[in-house]
């Protein structure tokens, strides 16, 4: 089972990551989780390789390498990715707009996303989520449209239908001249000077809500509004305000630069010319004008602000090769200790083998003396188990008490049979005391090589005991 597993999760990898040096970085990934059981670097490690949404699914492929007990929260930590569309209808009528926020387009190489959500606005009462795609508005697939031709699709109808399926990522992209980059919804901050929707309640720049405002402007006894507009570009059409003069109604009421103004006195300004809006906003001294705050504020940004976004952008970039650069570096490192460490059991497996042929060589050795040994003994006495003699004085001694008195006799009887009795008894002594001596010579030997057998074992793997009585007799013999 876990080889079957193994197996289609690296049939995956070889589908999805093109690269070798990302799929490296993956394995080495895996392979440190399991040494250090951390789940949250784990799953920070693999949000860098598993970078764009056509890679998620291998999010499913390594749960089942977690174990058990990590798997509910590597579940948490993870994109919740949908493969079912869901459905839900928006009043584009409502007083607080859509509430949410979208991004993407054919221009940029990319589907049509939710980035923003206004808190408990339509949008988050009917269960969207930053991260979902939106696959049809109106019934009406918009996989080929550019954002712009989003917005008037949107705008055709007073109740939107919008089929979406949940995906976890948000596509990231400042400029055309930039490659597409894809970002997860925990790690998603949004930056300005990006393609946002220009719909009411629909845009957020800046991490701030983009809101509806209304002001009423009475212009009687005044100079002026004291703003100044101008229309939008191209990718970005209608009416914003470009500045407001200190201390005028304008600036009272609120209004500031970047507003985008929609609507005046009920004209609609979102496809107004220039010359229109302008004719509009002084046809009347009482002005109800109808603005969202803040939708137009990239394009008024100084110079010092680009330059603070550009460098928080870069900043941003240094930091993610930073970590990726510190993964490398230590995966590097777990790799040579593992190498290490390889080599130091090899030379141990080595050494002992070694070891054990040496010794296999000594005993040998000592099998083979105690079999020459007793060879010689068999040659000089015979046979080991060989019968005793019933003259030996063993013999003699253990037999009946009348031996002695008849030996007596016999040499009172014959002084000249005693002579060679006494004779004969000193050569038999003699020869058991030969043999007796030999007997305990192979017995020391014996004994001897039992002592070397045990002696060879305790050094092989010496023990706290066998050091300990060594350390005594060393100091026994050294006073002695």
């Amino acid at each position: 089972m876990e080889r079957k597993v193994a197996r289609e999760f690296r049939h995956k990898v070889e589908l999805l990551i093109e690269n070798e040096a990302e799929k490296d970085y993956l394995f080495d990934v895996l392979r440190m989780y399991h040494q250090s059981m951390d789940l949250p670097v784990l799953v920070g490690d693999l949000k860098l390789v598993i970078n764009e949404p056509k890679r998620l699914p291998l999010f499913d492929a390594i749960r089942p390498l977690i174990p058990l007990k990590h798997q509910v929260e590597y579940d948490l930590l993870t994109p919740k990715r949908s493969r079912k569309l869901k459905e839900v209808r928006l009043d584009r009528t409502h007083h607080d707009g859509l509430g949410l926020s979208v991004r993407g387009g054919l221009e940029f190489g990319s589907g049509l996303y939710i980035s923003q959500m206004v808190k408990d606005g339509q949008a988050d009462n009917v269960g969207l989520q930053v991260g979902d795609e939106i696959v049809r508005i109106n019934g009406y697939s918009i996989s080929s449209c550019i954002h712009e031709e989003v917005i008037s699709l949107i705008k055709t109808k007073k109740i939107v239908s919008l089929k979406v399926r949940h995906v976890g990522m948000i596509p990231v992209k400042s400029s055309s001249v930039e490659p597409l980059k894809w970002q997860f919804v925990d790690q998603f901050v949004s930056e300005t000077g990006e393609k946002k929707s220009s719909i009411a309640g629909l845009a957020s720049i800046g991490g701030k809500e983009i809101k509806e405002k209304k002001v009423f402007l009475s212009l009687v006894g005044t100079k002026g509004m004291g703003i100044s507009i101008s229309s939008g570009p191209t990718q970005k059409p209608g009416i914003y305000i470009s500045n407001v003069k200190p201390g005028s109604l304008s600036a009272e009421v609120g209004l500031q630069v970047g507003d985008q103004i929609v609507e005046v006195n009920g004209v609609d300004f979102t496809n107004a010319d220039h010359k229109e809006a302008v004719r509009v906003l002084k046809s009347s001294r009482s002005l109800t004008i109808t603005v969202l705050t803040g939708a137009g504020r990239e394009l008024f940004m100084t110079d010092e602000e680009r330059l603070a976004v550009e460098a928080r952008r870069e900043l941003d970039r240094q930091e993610l090769m930073q970590q990726k650069r510190v993964a490398l570096e230590t995966n590097k490192i777990i790799k040579e200790q593992q190498e290490k460490e390889k080599q130091r059991k090899m030379e141990i497996s080595q050494k002992a083998a070694e070891e054990e042929e040496r010794y296999k060589k000594e005993m040998e050795k000592i099998e083979a003396a105690e079999t020459k040994h007793s060879r010689e003994w068999e040659e000089d006495w015979g046979a080991k188990d060989r019968p005793k003699s019933p003259s030996s004085p063993r013999t003699r001694k253990s037999s009946s008490p009348a031996a002695p008195e008849s030996k007596a006799a016999k040499a009172k009887s014959s002084p000249d049979e005693a002579c060679s009795l006494t004779e004969e008894d000193e050569e038999e002594d003699r020869d058991e005391q030969h043999l007796a001596g030999f007997i305990a010579m192979r017995e020391n030997c014996r004994l001897s090589a039992r002592k070397e057998k045990r002696r060879r074992k305790t050094r092989r793997r010496p023990t706290w005991t066998h050091c300990r009585s060594r350390e005594k007799t060393r100091r026994r013999w050294s006073l002695s």
